[in-house]
């Protein structure tokens, strides 16, 4: 989980192609976000591109819909702030379903952490187009604040940045202690997206080589 893939419709691609270049290019964790479409058109896609995700032995995860993800068997569904409360999805999904959160606070935090939320979306890092209603930008500093209070409480959550990332973000977001990053629009204006997202694949798996061997005892 440490490199998710937002789906986003754009002028060139739509929700499929961009999850099929991201899993051709090595990402395994695909978030299908679909906002403004119909349920007929989401559940569509969420078939097809579930059915990708199995091909490339991905994870595939639905943004909001908790009862199509369910439906449908996808791995889990990733809840916003005004989403379903993570609890109540997982009193409806049972215990093995993944439920991430969307946070932007340390607050949001510790409350998604109380929930049993099995990883956090925690942003954004800085503005981007592909999200309406933006909470306030984090930034490295914020990131690093996050980590440094969970780290020093014994909190063991997975968190992922997520807001605006692009591939030479991605040394100094990790150096901040997340466990990773979520990307969409980086990859999709790319001139070859499939090639700009194994290298995304290629920077975060060098990462933690390096950190790996300077710091075996943490591994």
């Amino acid at each position: 989980m440490d490199f998710q893939f937002i789906t986003h419709a754009t002028d060139r691609y739509d929700h499929y192609e961009g999850a099929r270049m991201a899993l051709a290019g090595g990402c395994r964790w695909v978030q299908l976000r679909m906002k403004d479409a119909s349920m007929k058109e989401r559940t569509e896609t969420a078939l097809r591109i579930q059915e990708l995700c199995k091909l490339y032995d991905a994870k595939f995860i639905i943004d909001d819909h908790v009862h199509l993800a369910r439906r449908i068997q996808a791995d889990g569904v990733h809840l916003g702030k005004t989403d379903m409360p993570v609890a109540y999805a997982r009193r409806l999904l049972g215990p093995d379903f993944i439920i991430g959160g969307t946070a932007n606070t340390l607050p949001d935090v510790l409350d998604l952490h109380k929930a049993g939320a099995d990883y956090i979306g925690c942003g954004p890092f800085r503005f981007t187009t592909t999200k309406e209603k933006l909470a306030p930008v984090l930034g490295p500093e914020g990131y690093s604040a996050i980590m440094h209070y969970l780290d020093r409480n014994s909190i063991r959550l997975p968190l992922i940045a997520i807001g605006g990332i692009t591939r030479a973000d991605i040394p100094r977001l990790l150096c901040c202690g997340v466990w990773g990053v979520a990307m969409s629009g980086a990859l999709l204006r790319a001139e070859d997206p499939i090639e700009e997202t194994r290298h995304v694949r290629s920077t975060i798996d060098d990462y933690w080589k390096e950190y790996k061997q300077a710091y075996p005892w943490k591994n």
